[in-house]
């Protein structure tokens, strides 16, 4: 007879690096920066060493922390996707072709109140204008002479 002994999978042995770049991405990019300050502090090479890292592993410039990996943009697109729900799809569809007439609508409404505005701007403009030209005439002679008695100006 023969004994059956169930032996479970030895669990990965994680490195002290591993171990650390696991701890450093589960606080932040945050956590990350302070750790390269202090290793610049404390040992320039390994500040300088962990600056490349973070650049090299592209952990410095991205916009979320190191713990959000997903970007807006791709939450965008998988909104445009169909659900395979053909009534939502279509409910979807016509809702977002209203919308979209509803922002043309809206747009084409702005321009006209631009538009109006202008042109009040304008009118007010000529207004004041033509009044400043019919008070200039008032207060010129009627012999074609200004005040101080030299030629009319235009």
């Amino acid at each position: 007879m023969t004994s059956f002994t169930q032996t479970h999978p030895a669990a990965p042995v994680q490195g002290w690096f591993s171990r650390s770049e696991a701890w450093l991405d589960s606080k932040g990019k945050g956590a990350w920066i302070a750790a390269m300050v202090l290793g610049f502090v404390f040992f320039w090479p390994l500040g300088l060493a962990l600056l490349f890292y973070m650049i090299w592993s592209k952990r410095m410039f991205s916009k979320f922390s190191c713990r959000h990996r997903k970007s807006w943009a791709h939450h965008g697109y998988s909104a445009m996707k169909p659900s395979g729900n053909s009534a939502f799809d279509a409910y979807k569809a016509d809702t977002l072709r209203r919308l979209e007439q509803e922002q043309h609508d809206f747009e084409a409404f702005l321009q006209r109140l631009r538009e109006a505005k202008d042109k009040a701007e304008f009118d007010e403009f000529m207004e004041e204008r033509a009044g400043a030209a019919s008070s200039d005439e008032l207060e010129d002679g009627e012999d074609g002479s200004d005040d101080r008695g030299g030629p009319k100006r235009h």
